[in-house]
């Protein structure tokens, strides 16, 4: 099926088209045109035009928009989750998991925004003020550009443009490549709904001229993006005056405390770091763990490690499917190897098949390994050996990331002084660091970005504070 342009609320087509082959099986899987810059242009005119009647429709109209396209996403919960997996070989169950989140993320926008306030100020407080009516409101920024990857083709499109429209923006969006037939469909409901804003939603696919555009063009007031380290590099120099709301890459670690429970850890940190293949900003790579506890907690993640199904992502028990080009894999297995010739091991087999990565348990790795020091993107982890927390916490926090962390203790105190000592956007306390709840804040520190995601965060990065005097 082809993917299409959305001019605001007109479908467009090009001769010009790019093809989406399975990253599993290599059959072609959907198609979509190929804009341009002046393609881009047109569409975030458009979306500067329907601003005046985004800002004038009623908040009632903009909450029944998003949950009638909730319930339609209900609808369509099976061909929207194969698409997915036709598009990025996610297996089925997760991809089904995740039009569930992204159900609730749709739904849980429209709820927040009815909540969303401003407050009465008292200006006579300080001996310079007067008494007034005075008070703040949040206003629609105008026009959103929003630009997402390929690992949440579905949910991470939620998660902007749901806060984007409810709160009265219009938005042009930049889908992943790998993914526009994801992205067009779950567009389409928003659309076609019966209580859509008109033309407050374009849709343009392609790679850099179309992103340079959005982000360079001076109708945009918020660009939010979530991608690589070096793409956000280049979106914070370019795009000028403009809220920047980036979401970027990942190193997460965890520390096991001798006092937990290691048969939970060993379970969650193999699903943290091996979901979705790795490919995931808040994946699992390092494991710091208590020397006393080294040598269980590694046979036990060993263990859970081989239990896990790789194969078809069409097969309903396969937890991994495959990575999402051979590009992916190649450096998947370069950076296992380049571990291997400086002296580390792998605790389980290293087999590579195509695109189909198996899950990589890696030991006597060093701090200064590539492995352990940047972003694989890949179903690897490794495991470190420390004699308490005061040795893991430093190798923690040095990294140039700083996403979400995890530890696992049923100490307090060391419960307490990890949540104030660990740096990073997130802290997740007897559990992976890949745990993400939609109505929490998400967003990192350091290289990890900047803003928060999430509805009622977003909703704050999408909308403007402006102030009223009444004497």
């Amino acid at each position: 099926m082809e993917a299409k342009i959305f001019f605001g609320s007109t479908q467009a087509t090009k001769k010009e088209m790019s093809e989406r082959h399975s990253p599993f099986d290599g059959k072609l899987v959907s198609k979509a045109p190929i804009c341009s810059a002046e393609d881009t242009t047109k569409a975030l005119k458009i979306a500067q035009d329907a601003t005046v009647e985004a800002k004038a429709s009623s908040l009632s109209q903009r909450c029944d928009w998003l949950l009638d396209v909730a319930s339609k996403m209900k609808e369509n919960r099976e061909d929207l989750a194969r698409t997915m997996t036709d598009e990025v070989g996610k297996p089925l169950m997760f991809s089904r998991v995740e039009v569930d989140r992204a159900i609730e993320t749709v739904k849980l926008s429209a709820e927040t925004m009815r909540t969303m306030h401003g407050e009465t100020i008292n200006t006579d407080a300080m001996p310079s003020g007067k008494k007034t009516i005075s008070y703040f409101f949040r206003e629609p920024v105008g026009v959103v550009s929003a630009i997402t990857p390929f690992n949440f083709p579905l949910n991470l499109v939620a998660h902007k443009l749901a806060p984007a429209l409810v709160s009265g923006n219009c938005v042009v969006l930049k889908p992943t490549p790998e993914a526009p037939l994801t992205a067009y469909k779950f567009a389409k409901l928003f659309i076609e709904s019966e209580y859509a804003v008109k033309d407050a939603l374009s849709v343009v696919y392609g790679d850099v001229e179309v992103g340079s555009t959005l982000v360079e063009s001076g109708i945009p007031r918020v660009i939010s993006f979530t991608g690589s380290v070096p793409v956000g590099n280049i979106i914070t120099r370019s795009a000028g005056i403009k809220k920047i709301s980036l979401e970027l890459g990942g190193n997460a670690a965890s520390f096991i405390d001798k006092s937990a429970d290691i048969d939970l850890a060993a379970s969650r940190c193999a699903l943290g770091a091996f979901v979705n293949s790795g490919q995931v900003c808040i994946s699992l790579q390092r494991i710091y763990v208590h020397e006393d506890i080294y040598d269980a907690f590694a046979s036990k993640m060993a263990e859970a490690t081989s239990k896990l199904v790789v194969g078809s992502p069409y097969d309903e028990n396969t937890f991994m499917g495959p990575l999402i080009d051979d590009e992916a894999a190649t450096r998947a297995l370069g950076w296992v190897q380049s571990a291997i010739d400086e002296g580390a091991k792998a605790l389980t087999e290293v087999k590579c098949e195509g695109r189909m990565f198996h899950p990589c348990v890696m030991v006597d790795v060093r701090d200064d390994m590539a492995i352990v020091c940047e972003e694989v993107f890949a179903p690897i982890v490794s495991l470190v050996k420390v004699k308490d927390f005061d040795e893991a916490m430093p190798k923690m926090n040095n990294s140039p990331y700083g996403l979400q962390s995890s530890v696992f203790t049923n100490d307090l105190k060391l419960t307490q002084r990890a949540i104030h000592e660990l740096d990073a956007g997130g802290i997740i306390i007897n559990d992976m660091p890949t745990l993400r709840f939609d109505i929490q804040p998400y967003g990192g520190v350091k290289l990890s970005g900047v803003g928060r995601e999430g509805p009622r965060f977003a909703i704050e990065e999408f909308t403007e504070i402006k102030s009223v005097v009444i004497c």
